[in-house]
């Protein structure tokens, strides 16, 4: 029976203790721990024998990184054994260390409750630590609706059902077919899900998430969210200056940036555009290190990836992971979601949980998922890949199940299977999944992460008992710093994709011909007037068309701008702002500055510089409230063909109601409202006031837009219109 000893220094602090195992050690999923000097051997005075202590497997990182109850034995007996490292004698020296070294920093404002985070700094980006996630009792549903008006019925969904777990650093993989839930457990552990619906608490290092936790993990989504018109290393500058704070010297941020792309793997490409649909870039793989990259920029002690290797080939997906098991060798705490991965990447896994119907049936270490399977009596036949096995035992459809149901009989669930979008899955049998979640709840291994955590709960001292506080955004830098880096990216991509400029502009140059000839050197007869309104009517409404292209502003980037702001990059008010910087000047104003340079004259307005000028301004006003009522309609879609659609249903009634093409008198009262939303009504009424001589003319228009003027001040020389 061997005694375990904590020692101290003179300041109290926890030393480093010498571990020794002297029970046979299985395979550790950190194949090299033994490598890094770090010797095995323990000293337990525990009284239980060595057999269930958990010191043994942390073998390759600083137990000041852990928590000495979140390892998961590495074999059956250790299972059986399993127990936390008492807390009487070092239990608060040994919080404290680990909450000093952790990336979070974690302190209280005292008399608030309120954790702050601290913001990464150079000695922590050097250092890389990982942290632990305990997730308890983890509940989510969602409601979901039905029918069509007066039988439309509202249920709700269960996503998750009472998940309990704990992942450490390492790679720790969730498994399970469509709509098992696993995105939606990696969005609740990365504090991405609604709160609505949820229950439960997750834990990092032993204490609740803070506010801000999703803006100091890291989190990297299935479809690539990167600028293409940009490199890899400006996309990772991009994410350096303003996810780091500005204590941090532009110098030492360049230092980091080439840290990542040397670490990842990128220096062949560190220059070469990342790449969109008309831009050839970089490959697959690559282009999923630049997203990976961008994240790590602030070493997070939490990295979530939600299903890597979707869209990626079986070499390239296994490329993905290999990188992803070395960054977890450095110390990193590394969670993802996965759906079918090949067996050359089931076998790096660490960790293992495997969801079905937002149920768990299996949580602990990967290497020893198919012997628990065997152990409740389904074999995984030779030569098979356990991810595969896995989930055919999940479908109902191996001959592992098929051996296996005369010994377990299923149990009568009814028909109500969650998913994540709230769908039943036919694909699933929810029998059998009943039957391996009711298995799993009566297992040791279950029993054994209740314990654990159990003692993660009790070593929360009071000061970390602090109630669920709602999750907030916060910034590494100023408002001035955002604009700034967003403005010079969307003038990036605007010069390196000047199709759509160029188009807009050669549109404009076109029309502006166009309608110079047609209505060149117009008399002041009555038909002569009448073709003057009409032309004036034609510049204001091609303004209006023109602004539709503004629609893909928010649609196309949405998913980038959703990533990065609720990861924390900039505020709303600076990506808008430097998005209108990067659209209006080139986009709108230009093409409405030659549009008025190319037409006035060819038309013949009345050559007056001020007159000019006037009409100029007026067309720039009318595309820029044009455009903005284009981003409003956008800003709510996610395809760009119903937002034109509404767009153009909007332009249309108001050019119904601009007073030429409709008698506006003559319309019924309940909808000659309608007018006073018309753009081109002003714009009609200001262009054809500001540019015409002829007070025959302006009295037309006033008649036609009901805009009322001022006779005796038109004699004398004045156009005041009244609206």
């Amino acid at each position: 029976m061997a005694a375990r000893k904590c020692s101290l220094e003179d300041n109290g602090s926890p030393q480093r203790v010498a571990l020794t195992s002297p029970v046979p050690a299985r395979e550790h999923p950190r194949e090299n721990a033994a490598s890094e000097g770090v010797r095995s051997e323990c000293h337990c005075h525990s009284g239980k024998g060595s057999q269930g202590c958990l010191w043994p497997q942390l073998t390759r990182l600083d137990w000041t990184r852990h928590m000495p109850w979140m390892e998961t034995a590495q074999n059956n007996s250790d299972l059986k054994h399993l127990h936390a490292v008492e807390l009487d004698l070092c239990n608060k020296d040994m919080m404290a260390d680990t909450f000093d070294h952790s990336i979070i920093s974690v302190g209280e404002e005292e008399g608030t409750g309120n954790f702050q985070r601290s913001l990464p700094t150079q000695e922590s980006l050097r250092s890389p630590r990982g942290s632990v996630v305990s997730f308890h009792n983890i509940q989510y549903s969602i409601k979901q609706s039905s029918g069509f008006l007066c039988k439309r019925k509202t249920v709700e969904k269960k996503i998750l059902h009472n998940v309990y777990g704990i992942m450490k650093p390492g790679l720790n993989a969730i498994l399970g077919p469509t709509g098992s839930g696993k995105s939606s457990l990696l969005d609740v552990l990365a504090a991405r899900k609604d709160p609505a619906g949820l229950s439960g608490e997750v834990l990092i290092d032993g204490i609740p998430q803070p506010p801000n936790f999703k803006c100091i993990s890291g989190y990297v989504v299935q479809d690539d969210v990167v600028m293409g018109t940009m490199t890899v290393r400006e996309n990772l500058q991009f994410s350096a200056a303003l996810r780091l704070p500005s204590s941090i010297s532009i110098k030492e941020k360049e230092e980091r940036v080439t840290q990542i792309i040397s670490e990842l793997g990128l220096s062949k490409v560190a220059d070469a555009k990342v790449g969109t649909e008309l831009i050839r870039g970089v490959s697959g793989g690559e282009r999923k290190r630049t997203n990976i990259g961008m994240e790590l920029i602030t070493e997070p002690p939490v990295l979530f990836l939600d299903e890597p290797t979707t869209g990626l080939d079986a070499s390239t997906a296994n490329a993905v992971l290999i990188l992803l098991k070395k960054l977890s060798r450095r110390g990193r705490t590394i969670i993802f979601s996965i759906h079918q991965p090949r067996y050359s990447i089931f076998k790096l896994f660490d960790s293992l949980t495997l969801l079905a119907s937002g149920k768990v049936l299996y949580h602990g270490p990967a290497k020893q998922a198919l012997e628990y399977f065997s152990s409740i009596g389904y074999e995984c036949e030779p030569f098979n890949n356990p991810a595969d096995f896995f989930l055919d035992v999940i479908n109902g459809d191996s001959t592992a199940v098929a051996a296996s149901k005369e010994d377990h009989r299923p149990m009568d669930t009814g028909k109500e299977v969650s998913s994540e979008n709230g769908v039943a899955e036919d694909n699933v049998d929810s029998s059998v999944v009943d039957v391996l979640h009711q298995k799993y709840l009566s297992s040791s291994l279950y029993q054994s992460t209740k314990e654990a955590l159990r003692k993660v709960e009790l070593g929360r001292g009071s000061k970390q008992r602090v109630s669920r506080q709602e999750h907030e955004i916060t910034y590494a830098n100023g408002f001035l710093t955002q604009l700034y880096w967003v403005s010079k990216r969307s003038l990036k991509n605007l010069i390196r994709n000047p199709q759509a400029s160029v188009a807009q502009i050669a549109v404009t140059v076109i029309l502006a011909l166009v309608v110079g000839a047609i209505f060149f050197g117009v008399k002041l007869d009555r038909s002569g007037i009448q073709n003057r309104v009409g032309s004036l009517f034609f510049v204001t409404t091609n303004q209006c068309f023109s602004s539709v292209s503004a629609i893909e502003l928010f649609i196309r980037d949405k998913k980038l701008f959703v990533h990065q702001y609720t990861s924390g990059y900039y505020r709303v008010s600076a990506y808008f702002l430097a998005l209108m910087i990067g659209d209006l000047l080139p986009m709108r104003t230009a093409p409405a500055i030659i549009f008025s340079c190319i037409s006035y004259w060819m038309i013949g307005y009345q050559a007056v510089a001020g007159r000019f000028f006037f009409f100029m301004l007026t067309l720039v006003l009318v595309s820029y409230t044009a455009t903005a009522m284009s981003l409003a309609i956008s800003a709510g879609m996610d395809v760009v063909a119903v937002a034109n659609l509404l767009i153009t249903i909007c332009f249309v009634l108001m050019l119904i109601f601009s007073g030429l093409l409709v008698n506006l008198p003559s319309v019924m009262g309940w909808l000659n409202w309608l007018k006073y939303f018309s753009i081109p009504r002003y714009g009609l009424t200001r262009v054809g006031a500001g540019v015409s001589s002829c007070s025959h003319t302006i009295l037309w228009i006033s008649r036609l837009t009901q805009v009322k003027v001022d006779e005796q001040n038109l004699v004398a020389g004045k156009t005041e219109t009244h609206g």
